[in-house]
């Protein structure tokens, strides 16, 4: 079975997935398509570099992922494939396939360059649709590009390891559908320079005192009754492998959220502190 999943920043409400999955189709009728998600905020590559991180590893092996966010060609951004980890994901070369470079090095890039052998009036979707399907049904990536070594960089909203190792300052990267603050701020980098050491979370002049290892730890604690911690706000590793910051079971339509009760919201800086 061939899959192409699709992530986007097309919304629903217009007519632009339904046409996408129409070409895709029309060149290879027997693939399986799936939507990851097209509400990605227009043009923001780190909320769609988290999400595509945070999903494709759900998928079988060979899966391929078009990526539909920010995909103007220009002089300084490329379209590219890439096959990385097993799979392989078609874009743009604007920095939200970098963030998954960090962590394990591609197999093969290439920048696609058969433009010209398409027709004239052909629009970016048009090339990722060529691509993704011939990946799909198994076609060679030399075949529709030339090899390349390195991808943009992704320069804002890094997460940096303070000189002096007391502390780590991220930001939030994205608001989930219920209201929780994810932020760049990886599990590993904060087990790997806490050392052992008690560790607290700050924003916004607030403070929270633990982060725990999942959700379900907070039914284990000696503390409180579950029911106890309804409302609390807490920091959370999530099951992406970041930092999370949300209001423990906080229905965000109702009583409100870590975006609107703690008034959390995209770019926010977070500090992560170790005890000395």
């Amino acid at each position: 079975m061939s899959i192409i999943t699709l992530l986007t920043d097309y919304g629903l409400k217009d007519h632009f997935v339904g046409a996408l999955k129409g070409k895709l189709l029309t060149e290879f009728k027997e693939v399986t398509i799936v939507d990851v998600s097209h509400s990605i905020d227009p043009f923001n590559i780190s909320e769609a570099s988290y999400i595509l991180s945070s999903a494709y590893a759900s998928f079988p092996k060979n899966t391929v992922h078009l990526i539909g966010v920010d995909i103007e060609r220009n002089k300084e951004i490329q379209h590219i494939a890439m096959q990385w980890n097993d799979h392989f994901f078609v874009g743009a070369d604007n920095g939200i396939l970098s963030i998954l470079t960090e962590k394990i090095q591609p197999q093969k890039i290439v920048a696609l360059n058969f433009n010209d052998r398409l027709m004239p009036d052909a629009s970016a979707t048009d090339v990722f649709v060529k691509t993704a399907c011939h990946l799909a049904k198994g076609g060679a990536m030399s075949v529709i590009g030339k090899e390349i070594t390195s991808l943009k960089k992704v320069t804002e909203l890094q997460a940096v390891v303070a000189d002096d190792r007391q502390s780590i300052k991220g930001y939030v990267i994205y608001i989930d559908h219920f209201g929780n603050a994810v932020t760049n701020i990886s599990k590993n980098m904060v087990i790997e320079n806490s050392k052992g050491r008690k560790v607290s979370v700050h924003f916004k002049n607030k403070e929270i005192k633990h982060i725990y290892s999942d959700y379900s730890e907070i039914g284990n604690s000696d503390t409180y009754v579950k029911s106890d911690y309804i409302g609390f706000k807490m920091a959370v590793f999530n099951e992406a492998g970041f930092v999370e910051i949300a209001v423990y079971k906080s229905n965000p339509n109702t009583v409100g959220s870590a975006n609107s009760l703690l008034g959390l919201n995209y770019r926010d800086q977070i500090l992560i502190q170790f005890e000395k």
